[in-house]
């Protein structure tokens, strides 16, 4: 190997290394705040992808059909909760409201723009908006009520809405896979390196989120309720802080990130209904690598695991998964060697 090569190699991997690090912040943040082990972070990436690719082609998404059956569903809970808790007529009509609200007006939206054929721009930003609800929808249905329950159970709930999204992706989408268009089709020379254009939209995008994740976080008050219930569940409670709205709220955040991710892997590799866990799981061994707990860890770890899937594919492609995901068994091992008696809170 020499330098040009290790260069292109370098790039390659931290272009990759870029999407994983929004994957692991995400995975980070839903363990932090609800203490759930994320497997279906994957799939958000795929819808996303797939999404934008059938409004490539004029066609209404199956995420549309899915957002309302997961809204349907959401607002069914939501009325029998409320007949428990023996509610009037008018706040039972506006809790199914508000839940179904913004997916039914987001799917007209969507229904409509389809065959107009709009701007990747336009069409890319409708596709964040169709996305982005699914997260709290799902925190609805499926973890809500053991939001108590200990991190094995969820992680539990977590393998089987994996295992529902992948063959629900199956069915909206279809097992073909697809290639997105570029947002920026441009290319520099920089001597062996070949520098495009949706290289530096994903860094930029990536670090764009990163520092609005931070603002976020630090400076509006619903940014540091998640910070307080990440903390201390139990006084977060005590202060007002539903615990409930702050799992909504970080599973949406992390739907959001899955899709933006899906957006800017699109365009450099055939996304399928399944390809979204693998890709997710790579977040997720970078986000092992920061103990659930770090973000700067995680964007290291992130970038870390993306160098080493770019140069172990080069050295010996056929065992480039087996090399990322082996080298969380180490990392494991010093953590356990670490703190062996660590107790859950």
């Amino acid at each position: 190997m020499d330098f040009s090569i290790a260069g292109i190699l370098a790039l390659d991997g931290a272009t990759n290394g870029a999407v994983y690090a929004l994957l692991a912040l995400a995975t980070v943040l839903v363990f932090a705040v609800t203490r759930i082990i994320f497997i279906p972070q994957g799939e958000f990436v795929a819808f996303g992808a797939l999404t934008l690719a059938l409004f490539q082609m004029g066609k209404v998404p199956g995420t549309v059909w899915f957002l309302l059956i997961l809204a349907a569903a959401a607002a069914i809970a939501d009325l029998i909760d409320g007949l428990r808790q023996h509610l009037s007529s008018a706040r039972l009509a506006k809790r199914v409201l508000r839940t179904l609200a913004y997916p039914v007006a987001v799917s007209l939206l969507a229904i409509w723009a389809a065959p107009l054929n709009l701007p990747m721009v336009v069409q890319a930003a409708l596709t964040l908006a169709l996305v982005t609800p699914f997260g709290g929808l799902i925190y609805r249905l499926a973890y809500e009520s053991l939001a108590d329950a200990t991190s094995l159970v969820l992680l539990i709930v977590s393998v089987g809405v994996h295992f529902a999204l992948t063959g629900l992706g199956l069915f909206f989408f279809g097992a073909e896979g697809f290639r997105n268009p570029s947002f920026w089709d441009i290319r520099w020379a920089a001597g062996p390196l070949q520098l495009t254009g949706q290289t530096i939209f994903i860094f930029a995008a990536s670090l764009a989120l990163i520092v609005a994740l931070w603002l976020f976080f630090e400076r509006t008050l619903h940014g540091k309720a998640l910070r307080a219930t990440a903390i201390n569940r139990l006084g977060a409670r005590l202060m007002g802080i539903s615990s409930k709205d702050a799992g909504r709220s970080t599973l949406t955040v992390a739907a959001f990130i899955g899709a933006l991710s899906g957006l800017l892997i699109g365009p450099t590799t055939t996304i399928f209904y399944d390809s979204g866990f693998l890709i997710g799981l790579k977040g997720f061994v970078a986000a092992v690598f920061a103990g659930l707990s770090s973000y700067p860890l995680a964007l290291l770890g992130a970038m870390f695991v993306g160098l080493l899937e770019s140069f172990g594919s080069f050295w010996a492609s056929a065992f480039k998964e087996v090399i990322v995901f082996g080298s969380i068994i180490p990392v494991l091992l010093w953590r356990s060697l670490r703190d062996p008696q660590q107790e859950e809170h």
